[in-house]
């Protein structure tokens, strides 16, 4: 369970900034789900709103890269490669200073802290610290390629130091070694599952599936919420040789390009079939008829990936992030979303979501309260600033979706009562 997430000099971000799911003491007009955890109580979604160009995707970014490092910054990372960070590009001092990530979660009752700082060449810092009982104790401790170990910390750690990169992380040169203990901190990063591209193709819904089964909760989740979806099925399809060799070619060419993500994407080309989705749907005589998810609409497929992913999440206690989870879907299918992870029937282990999001029909839903609502927004230097409802003056009974419109809270575009647009000579062309 995710407490807080800060990040520092990262692309549009530069002075730290923190997203917290820690509830706060408010009254609320709707009765929201909380986690108690020792003295505090965790929220089970968080909502960031922003204009385009804000910053908001970013936060995502940043979540990515430091779960990306935990994984598989020693067993994938190129050792003369550096740092793939990408520090703030509006301020030159940016480029010699360290990028900081950390976060704040709970594993086994637990809560523990994790971060580190990196250049572009290595990771100059990195610390784990454990609370329990709420004591901090040092777990360890790392300064350039120096480290030092709290009494705590048991199994091997001083020949696993050696075998630590400059630019890779010892959480991850540790758990590539079957390092028992750290190997519950990386797992914590690893159930992390982040959806970042907006688009959902037939390809990728036929790659989700193609080793595992959509969740039939799923299948009844599209039926609810009205895309008339009743069902699948799995076709699968021999894959000539030729477009297997196109497809190794393909991964040489990801490896070499690809941006900090690219340890995790990968096409396998060993595979002799190709899986394929169709979704049914009831015909005029009571029948299935199945459909190709080419004759899908983008929503649908989309949905299919999320509701699966929410699932998994609920059953494990997992969490789920979603950039723009209101991309291409019905603002009543967005909200049942944040209702599951809400619904404490369903959600008995602790899972959450983050998201991004535009749909303001979503700030009066009675699923968020104003903790759970975040704003992104520019500040005249170009750096994002990220901030609660919660540490805006306002009443329970409010209308937060007007208010946002308005301006009152920040965190959008203020546009004039009329849109001058003959100051951007439109339509001024010449013949």
């Amino acid at each position: 369970m995710l407490l807080r997430f800060s990040v520092a000099n990262f692309r549009s971000i530069l002075e730290e900034q923190e997203l917290s799911l820690v509830a706060g003491k408010l009254k609320s007009a709707h009765e929201i789900l909380r986690f108690p955890v020792g003295d505090v109580s965790v929220l089970p979604s968080a909502l960031i709103y922003g204009p385009n160009a804000a910053g908001k995707s970013n936060f995502i970014a940043a979540l990515s890269f430091l779960r990306a490092a935990v994984l598989y910054s020693h067993s994938k990372g190129n050792p003369d490669g550096g740092v793939p960070r990408k520090p703030f590009a509006l301020c030159g001092e940016a480029q010699d200073t360290p990028s900081l990530l950390e976060a704040d979660f709970v594993v086994g009752g637990v809560r523990y802290q994790y971060g580190f700082e990196a250049d572009d060449d290595r990771f100059t810092a990195e610390w784990l610290f454990s609370y329990p009982e709420g004591k901090r104790r040092k777990l360890y401790e790392r300064s350039g390629d120096d480290i030092s170990f709290g009494p705590s910390l048991k199994g091997q750690k001083k020949i696993l130091a050696e075998f630590m990169r400059p630019n890779s992380l010892f959480l991850s040169t540790a758990t590539q070694n079957d390092h028992e203990e750290l190997s519950e901190i990386r797992n914590f990063f690893k159930d992390i599952k982040i959806k970042r591209s907006i688009s959902v193709g037939r390809h990728t819904v036929n790659e989700e599936f193609s080793e595992s089964d959509i969740d039939p909760r799923t299948i009844e989740f599209l039926e609810m919420v009205g895309t008339g979806v009743i069902g699948y099925r799995k076709n699968t399809e021999e894959i000539p040789d030729e477009a297997r060799k196109v497809m190794s070619e393909l991964n040489v060419i990801i490896k070499r390009f690809a941006s900090d993500n690219s340890n995790e994407i990968e096409i396998d080309s060993s595979e002799e079939k190709r899986v394929s989705i169709e979704l049914s749907h009831k015909s005029r005589d009571g029948s299935a008829c199945y459909l190709d998810l080419n004759d899908e609409s983008a929503g649908t497929k989309r949905l299919l990936i999320i509701i699966n992913m929410a699932f998994k999440a609920l059953d494990t206690g997992g969490i789920v992030v979603i950039d723009e989870v209101d991309a291409s879907l019905h603002t009543f299918a967005s909200e049942a979303v944040l209702a599951l992870f809400n619904d404490r029937n369903i959600n008995k282990k602790g899972a959450q979501i983050i998201a991004t999001a535009h749909d303001t029909n979503l700030l009066s839903s009675e699923f968020l309260s104003r903790d759970q609502i975040w704003f992104a927004e520019k500040n005249d230097r170009g750096e994002t600033e990220l901030f609660s409802l919660a540490e805006i003056k306002s009443r329970p009974d409010d209308n937060f979706e007007l208010g946002y419109l308005q301006g009152r809270y920040g965190g959008t575009i203020s546009p004039p009562r009329r849109w001058d647009f003959q100051k951007l000579n439109i339509g001024n062309f010449e013949e």
